[in-house]
């Protein structure tokens, strides 16, 4: 699927979507939501797809929110409806969550629903040279895309209020040092490094990936204990998959698993 705001296209396993407004620095608008949205219901659905890739085309991740879009719509204090075939891609609801990995690759200007996206997403990778602000505070609102609650989950309260309350912008190093970024590239390589990662995960077991990421986010949302009770009980329907057959063939055999996904 291409539109001139967007664009989605298959790597082998791997769903790469590009924000494509490179002369508006990939202005997030409310139609880019929308196909955003239904972009990772198709990446959730399909079994052949395993991982995802967010990208920016150009020169920028993402400028943020096209404000005179969404002004009308946030006024309503709820975001655009979306089809049942859709994913909410903040995923404001732990209910309906993405179930597979999104990687994402971040560069230039990447603010406001930049950051909240990266934060929905798994991995991030960036360039030294990207610059990144949650800076809804200078614009007369407050980030209400997951921000609040994320940010300090993953940089700790202080750095998240420091960046948070006043709209200041961080560099792609601040980032890196701080833990919001995982890898950090030189200008123009951070695409290829973050698929690079998308690919390592895409030969991975499918139903063993989304078991770590299931199991990871329920330590963090329901807590340790709950998370740690769970992990015996999800084994024996794991065990029993064409995949884990195939791991103990492959192991046998001394060759790499070719994984399906069942």
């Amino acid at each position: 699927m291409t539109d001139s705001a967007f664009t989605v296209e298959r790597d082998g396993h791997v769903l790469l979507m590009g924000f494509n407004r490179p002369e508006k620095r990939n202005a997030f608008g409310v139609d880019t939501y929308c196909a955003l949205a239904a972009a990772y219901g198709e990446l959730d659905r399909d079994p052949d797809l395993r991982v995802g890739l967010l990208f920016g085309h150009g020169e920028h991740f993402t400028a943020g929110l096209d404000l005179p879009q969404w002004a009308p719509v946030l006024a309503h204090g709820r975001l655009p409806d979306l089809p049942e075939s859709s994913l909410e891609p903040f995923g404001v609801d732990e209910t309906k969550r993405l179930s597979k990995p999104l990687v994402i690759a971040a560069q230039g200007v990447s603010f406001t629903v930049a950051m909240e996206l990266m934060m929905a997403g798994d991995i991030r990778v960036a360039s030294r040279t990207a610059r990144f602000a949650q800076l809804e505070v200078q614009r007369g609102f407050f980030p209400c895309g997951g921000a609040t609650v994320r940010l300090m989950q993953e940089i700790g309260w202080g750095n998240a209020m420091r960046y948070l309350l006043t709209g200041d912008e961080f560099s792609g190093e601040e980032a890196y040092r701080l833990g919001f970024v995982q890898a950090l590239t030189e200008p123009g390589e951070e695409y290829e490094y973050a698929l690079t990662i998308a690919r390592s995960i895409a030969k991975a077991a499918p139903l063993g990936v989304q078991a770590v990421l299931a199991s990871a986010r329920q330590a963090r949302h329901e807590g340790d204990i709950s998370a740690l009770k769970a992990l015996m009980p999800m084994l024996p329907n794991m065990m029993k998959t064409e995949d884990m057959q195939e791991a103990i063939a492959a192991f046998k055999e001394k060759r790499a698993p070719i994984f399906k996904g069942k």
